[in-house]
């Protein structure tokens, strides 16, 4: 297998360039378990772990290899194990903040063209998850595509994809039954070969069953829906980057069960929701906070019922975890916030004060 057949460029070249005059091989990294991987080197996959040097040097969790990342490995002498000794420059790459206390950055998935959002027509079938996906696939920089899965288990699928399309503000929907094979035909624009793409969604979706579709074989466990719920079970358990018979690179990924925000720009919310960013735009101040101000293009299209109360709050609520995540990943911003909060605490008790006629 061929490097630009794993979605090797001139880019990806340039950068490994320092490294071209040693016995160093640029290889894609098709799983990653901390700090041990296995790697594409060419068409073989061979284990490879970080040096001790890297660990060292490597300042966040983020900067360490993720599936889809290409690194730049030396293999050891008489072995088929490799060493890890740097991660290449990232093209694209889908983050979130990690599940937990910490405030860390998790890559999901690294160097992606193509960034599947599945999911279900049945108890998982939720617009408001569907517009959070599409803020962190859009600051991916990787293209976003809806996949509601499952036709066969709604009444009207048409009708949801019309649905989905009026909050997709441009992404590409596309609806098909993975289990049944129906409508699988409608990926094909994306699934070219040396391109790679993400399957991304809560737990069972139906990402393994796509997968297996795509690669023509069972190569993921699957189970079936749960009748209690009306959704599917959670099956992947890692993330893995397979090779379609077509030549697409496709990421498996497990269901994420959480989906904070890690330091999105503002634009990335504001691309999800570009109706509400047009009707911001034809408000009678620029800093219209939507609330009471009059000539507020926005409330008045919440009074006439041309923007739904439940797609506003969304913008709301997403607006305010996208620059709660930008203070956590910048002390500068944090540090401007809790001074522009006591300064306001100090105006308050300052009025206060005055009232009373202390």
């Amino acid at each position: 297998m061929t490097l630009s057949a794993l979605g090797w460029n001139d880019s990806f070249a340039q950068h490994f360039q320092p490294y071209s005059d040693s016995d160093f091989s640029p290889a894609r990294v098709a799983r990653a378990h901390k700090h041990a991987c296995e790697v594409f080197l060419g068409a073989e996959l061979v284990p490879a772990v970080c040096t001790g040097r890297m660990l060292h040097d490597t300042a966040t969790r983020a900067a360490l290899p993720a599936v889809g990342d290409w690194v730049v490995v030396r293999l050891r002498s008489g072995e088929r194990r490799a060493d890890i000794h740097a991660v290449l420059p990232r093209r694209t790459q889908f983050s979130r903040r990690a599940a937990g206390p910490l405030a860390e950055e998790q890559v999901i998935a690294a160097n992606l063209d193509t960034v599947l959002l599945l999911t279900a027509l049945d108890g998982n079938y939720n617009l408001r998850r569907i517009e959070r996906y599409l803020t962190l696939a859009r600051d991916s920089g990787a293209q976003p595509v809806v996949v509601l899965n499952k036709t066969d288990l709604h009444p009207d699928p048409a009708a949801a994809e019309a649905e989905t399309v009026a909050i997709a503000a441009g992404a590409p929907v596309v609806a098909l039954s993975a289990s049944h094979g129906d409508g699988l035909d409608r990926l094909a624009p994306w699934l070219t070969p040396g391109s790679t793409l993400a399957l991304l969604g809560s737990s069972g979706v139906g990402k393994s069953t796509l997968i297996n579709r795509l690669l023509g074989a069972d190569q993921q466990s699957t189970t079936a829906l749960s009748t209690a719920v009306n959704k599917g079970r959670h099956t992947t358990t890692r993330r893995e980057l397979f090779v379609t018979p077509g030549g697409a690179l496709v990421i498996d990924t497990p269901g994420m069960r959480e989906l904070q925000f890690w330091d999105p720009p503002a634009e990335a919310v504001g691309d999800t929701f570009a109706d509400i960013s047009a009707l911001a735009a034809q408000c009678r101040f620029h800093d219209c906070r939507h609330a009471t101000e009059p000539g507020c293009a926005v409330l008045a299209a919440l009074n006439e019922g041309t923007l739904g109360e439940d797609r506003w709050q969304s913008f709301l609520k997403l607006q305010r975890e996208q620059a709660y995540a930008a203070r956590q990943a910048d002390p500068h911003l944090a540090r401007a916030n809790r001074d522009a909060w006591k300064k306001i605490h100090r105006g308050v008790r300052a009025r206060m004060r005055l009232e009373s006629g202390e």
